[in-house]
C-alpha cells in the first residue's frame, strides 16, 4: 500500500492510501481541483471514495465538493452526518466508531479519539501492510495505543510545543482549547504515544504541526528521541506531497518537490 500526504494542518488536510486496485482519500481538506493537479504530479490515481474523520473544515469542507466532481461516495459516522450535510447527489455512506468496514481491497477500521468533535482515528490495511492516521487527539490513550500496534506506518498529530503555545500569539481561550483533553497533541504527548509503538513500526509521519505553535526541526527532535533509530521518521508538509510505502522493500520515503496547493481549488 501507498501512502501520500498531501496537506496537513489548521488551512487543510488530505492524504491518499492506494493499494493495487482500490484509492481511498481521507479527509476532503483540499479543493477537487487542486487535488487533481497534485495527484496528477506524483503519479497517483483518484480516489474511489472519501472517508471523513470530523466535522471539522480543515477536514471536511471540499469533500463534498470532491465527491460530486469525481463521483465517488462520501463516508462519515453518524456523528459526522448531523454536522455535515451532504448535497442529494454525492453519495453517503455511515460507518461506525469502532466497526472495520471495507472498500475494495482495502479494509478501513475506525477508533473514536478524544476531540471537541467527535472524531476517529483510521488503520487502513491491504494485504501488504497496515498504515494508521491519527490526528486532531486531544490525548493519549491506551486505546490509541492499541490501534497503532499492527501499523507499519503510523501517521501521528504532533501539533505544538507547550512553550511555544504558552508563550505565542494565540489568546488565552484558544490556548486552553489547543492544551485541553479536547484539543491537540502537544510534542511530548505525541512521543508519549510513540513510545509505545511495536517492533512492527519502520515509518512515523508527524502530521498537524501547528505553524505557530511548533517547528518541524523541534518536533522531529522530540520525536527521535522517543523512537529506536530504525525508524524512519518523516514531518508531513503543510502542503506538498510526501509519499510512503508500508512494504519493508519500499521503507524509505520518496519526498518529492512540493506541489503548491491553494485551498481556492
Amino acid at each position: 500500500m501507498r501512502v501520500t500526504v498531501l496537506a496537513s494542518g489548521s488551512s487543510g488536510n488530505a492524504t491518499l492510501f492506494e493499494s493495487d486496485r482500490t484509492s481511498i482519500l481521507v479527509d476532503g481538506g483540499i479543493g477537487p481541483r487542486v487535488l487533481e493537479h497534485a495527484l496528477s504530479a506524483i503519479g497517483a490515481r483518484l480516489p474511489d471514495a472519501i472517508v471523513v474523520t470530523h466535522a471539522h473544515l480543515d477536514h471536511v469542507g471540499h469533500a463534498a465538493r470532491i465527491g460530486r466532481r469525481r463521483n465517488v461516495p462520501v463516508y462519515l459516522t453518524e456523528a459526522t452526518s448531523r454536522e455535515v450535510r451532504l448535497p442529494g447527489d454525492v453519495e453517503e455512506y455511515r460507518f461506525g466508531t469502532r466497526d472495520p468496514f471495507v472498500i475494495g481491497d482495502l479494509v478501513v477500521a475506525p477508533l473514536p479519539v478524544p476531540h471537541d468533535a467527535a472524531n476517529v482515528a483510521l488503520s487502513i490495511s491491504d494485504d501488504a501492510g497496515t498504515a494508521t492516521i491519527a490526528t486532531d487527539v486531544g490525548e493519549p490513550t491506551g486505546r490509541l495505543s492499541d490501534h497503532l500496534r499492527d501499523s507499519d506506518i503510523v501517521l501521528l498529530e504532533s501539533n505544538h510545543d507547550h512553550e511555544m503555545l504558552r508563550s505565542g500569539p494565540y489568546p488565552l481561550h484558544l490556548q486552553r482549547r489547543v492544551a485541553s483533553a479536547r484539543g491537540h497533541l502537544s510534542n511530548l504527548q505525541a512521543c508519549a504515544v510513540l513510545r509505545k509503538l511495536s517492533a512492527r513500526t519502520h515509518t512515523v509521519v508527524l502530521m498537524h504541526l501547528s505553524g505557530a505553535n511548533n517547528t518541524p526541526t523541534l518536533a522531529a527532535e522530540q520525536a527521535r528521541e522517543a523512537l529506536p533509530l530504525r525508524v524512519a521518521l518523516h514531518v508531513a508538509p503543510a502542503r506538498g506531497s510526501l509519499t510512503l510505502e508500508t512494504t519493508l522493500e519500499h521503507e524509505k520515503a520518496r519526498s518529492r518537490r512540493p506541489v503548491q496547493l491553494s485551498l481556492l481549488g
